[in-house]
């Protein structure tokens, strides 16, 4: 894999963001234009609006789908990024840091981690003020 920083971090699944999302979309569009030219016959009616219902609830299926697997992602970063505080410090991270700054802490390297995460508790700094401050950056290639 290649090497990873704040530039190249954000991470795009094409099959998800470029073939699904698209494809989902263009159907919901072209179930909405045959839903509208079936205003006056009732015969077509039905199935167009059934047909929009299900290209919404694709939508909405594939978005949580998502959705549930960063949150559940996100719990498991959350408890590494203690347990690495831990182990480099005997303590477990300051209970003022945020779910979105832990996050961000994740890409420092151990001999940067503590001093960062300790001033990130102190002044409040955002998730992508935490990554931008990272000097070593430490790869995470298996986020979804």
């Amino acid at each position: 894999m290649s090497d990873q920083s704040y530039a190249s971090h954000t991470r795009f699944y094409p099959p998800f963001h470029f073939v699904l999302i698209p494809a989902l979309l263009l159907g919901l569009g072209g179930a909405w234009v045959n839903l509208r030219q079936s205003q006056g016959d009732h015969d077509r009616l039905y199935s167009a609006s059934l047909l929009v219902l299900v290209l919404v609830t694709l939508i909405l299926t594939a978005l949580f789908a998502r959705s549930f697997a960063l949150k559940a992602q996100d719990r498991a970063i959350r408890a590494e990024e203690n347990l690495r505080h831990f182990v480099l410090t005997g303590k477990l991270l300051d209970p003022k840091l945020t779910l979105r700054q832990i996050i961000g802490l994740r890409f420092a390297a151990d001999d940067e981690f503590v001093a960062l995460a300790q001033k990130a508790a102190a002044s409040g700094m955002s998730q992508k003020e935490i990554k931008k401050a990272v000097v070593h950056w430490k790869a995470d290639h298996d986020r979804v």
